[in-house]
């Protein structure tokens, strides 16, 4: 009976993913804000339907999601696109992170949180949701500027993320020195740029070959799982591995047609699962612990990304219509937030249920209220075009 509820929870989570999918384009919602809700719905704060047998998957689930996710905007990472649109890339993602780093520290700090702790939710605020917003890309359909920038800012955003929050735990935590926290950060950035790409070469002259044009099937998922798989395995973020996998074998394999062909054709049931998963794994009761100080730390990150926007997005010589939108385009967050907010809650054990509070409330309200915000902005940009 267990293994027959289990396959029965799977094909109704499948067919819960096909309603939202078509639900979504009649209301015009992002299909991720759908599933998330539907997942709260049927998850532990609410009917509690979701078998432990299935919850249990959602970490193996999550990982190779995230690396699929993780190869398609590495993808769009082309020397086309960094020619075109990569001075706005660096300079709104980068100009997006220091924004909400600053914004948030100094507004926490001003309301009577101490330094420290504001330092680093700051900093646990700079990071995103690569699979919500590149669903949200994917579902829109638009094809323009503001569309490929927006994928390349997300591709390399959780990287300046995981730099600036390193930085911060360094300023923090003395008591390791500086050695442990920079060698550690190093090796998660740095071990997993060079795994990619030690993965990412060969692939992309090997794969496509068998079938002329495209990989087949087999050989992308292959390529996902090895990534995925010595990733863990080495203990280097698999996000930035299959980001640099994708980016060399899109920058490299010229006999290729279309280089993620099959990957786009896999991703949507993994998709399905992860988002319904992950609304059924929200903790939701902790949007009672935020309190007011809770609600100044979400309205900080928000002003913190539209001002960092817009200013990286002035520098980087978008178009005027473009200006305003990257800020509110780059509100969702999601499990590198939590990441982060357990490693600073290990080594601050004071103040580990505070930051854990404040991460996972965000988190809720920012992976429901912001793929709506990012859908807005692609469509009003691509209504202005």
């Amino acid at each position: 009976m267990e293994l027959a509820g289990f396959l029965l929870t799977l094909g109704a989570l499948f067919l819960a993913g096909l309603a939202a999918d078509e639900l979504g384009r009649v209301t015009r919602l992002p299909r991720v804000t759908l599933l998330l809700l539907l997942g709260v719905a049927i998850g532990n704060a609410g009917l509690d339907l979701v078998p432990s047998d299935v919850a249990k998957w959602f970490d193996e689930l999550s990982i190779v999601a995230l690396t699929m996710v993780a190869f398609l905007l590495g993808g769009s990472l082309t020397r086309k696109n960094l020619t075109n649109h990569g001075l706005a890339i660096f300079t709104i993602s980068l100009a997006v992170a220091f924004a909400t780093l600053i914004v948030v520290a100094l507004g926490l700090t001003f309301v009577g949180v101490a330094p420290g702790l504001a330092l680093l939710l700051a900093a646990i605020a700079t990071a995103t949701a690569p699979a919500a917003m590149a669903d949200v890309i994917h579902q829109s359909g638009a094809e323009n500027g503001f569309t490929e920038t927006l994928k390349g800012i997300v591709a390399v955003d959780d990287a300046w993320g995981l730099i600036v929050f390193s930085v911060v735990l360094v300023l923090m935590d003395q008591t390791n020195g500086w050695g442990g926290v920079v060698s550690g950060a190093a090796w998660d950035l740095g071990g997993a740029i060079v795994l990619g790409g030690i993965l990412g070469a060969p692939a992309a002259f090997l794969t496509g070959r068998l079938k002329p044009g495209e990989p087949q099937q087999a050989e992308a998922m292959g390529i996902v799982f090895l990534v995925a798989g010595f990733a863990l395995w080495l203990e280097v973020s698999f996000l930035i591995a299959g980001m640099t996998a994708g980016a060399m074998i899109a920058n490299f394999a010229k006999h290729h047609d279309r280089a993620f062909h099959e990957i786009e054709h896999i991703q949507w049931p993994f998709m399905i699962l992860f988002f319904l998963l992950a609304g059924a794994l929200l903790e939701v009761d902790a949007l009672l612990l935020l309190g007011w100080t809770g609600v100044c730390f979400l309205l900080l990150r928000i002003v913190g990304r539209v001002i960092g926007g817009a200013i990286g997005a002035h520098l980087g010589k978008v178009r005027r219509n473009e200006l305003f939108w990257y800020g509110p385009a780059l509100l969702p967050q999601a499990g590198v937030a939590v990441g982060m907010a357990l490693v600073a809650g290990e080594r601050f054990p004071e103040w580990a249920s505070v930051i854990m509070a404040f991460t996972i409330a965000s988190t809720v309200v920012f992976e429901i209220i912001g793929p709506p915000l990012t859908l807005m902005a692609i469509r009003r940009v691509s209504k202005e075009s």
